[in-house]
């Protein structure tokens, strides 16, 4: 991602799942080639439902998207590829860094890494940090934290 100048964060309120993704999807058409959106929350608070919508924002099938957890990485090759990346069985940073995710991605890619607070050391610089706190059995409350011509326009 290029230079970001200032960053900004920006609260959202959600009240289902469809709402997460549709945040997702307007995030996904702001996002410039080579971003990162690192997700941080805890089980069950819609890190994958998030990862759906900004599939759907790039094109792709939100259906294909599943939690890469037992295998680390998946990619969603389209117009503009999604890389979605799970750190949670990680035991650190290097072992994320290791994986070489920018070496790996096309000049239109983004990606998306699930439980990115573990390996938040060996990110690419600047991403987008979207964390995820359940507030009911539907609802989210996602701080939104990133270049603010990104952020601001969400």
């Amino acid at each position: 991602m290029a230079a970001p100048g200032p960053v900004v964060v920006r609260s959202f309120e959600t009240g289902s799942e469809d709402e997460t993704r549709a945040l997702a999807e307007r995030l996904a058409r702001l996002l410039p080639p080579l971003a990162v959106v690192a997700l941080v929350g805890d089980l069950g608070s819609g890190k994958t439902a998030f990862a759906q919508g900004l599939a759907r924002g790039l094109g792709l099938d939100p259906r294909e998207v599943t939690s890469p957890s037992f295998v680390l990485h998946h990619v969603h090759p389209g117009r503009r590829t999604l890389h979605h990346l799970d750190a949670y069985r990680l035991p650190d940073a290097a072992a994320f860094a290791g994986l070489a995710l920018e070496e790996q991605m096309d000049a239109e890619a983004v990606a998306v890494v699930e439980w990115a607070d573990r390996v938040r050391a060996a990110l690419p610089t600047p991403t987008v940090e979207v964390s995820l706190e359940v507030t009911g059995p539907a609802s989210r409350r996602l701080r939104v934290e990133g270049p603010a011509r990104v952020v601001e326009a969400l």
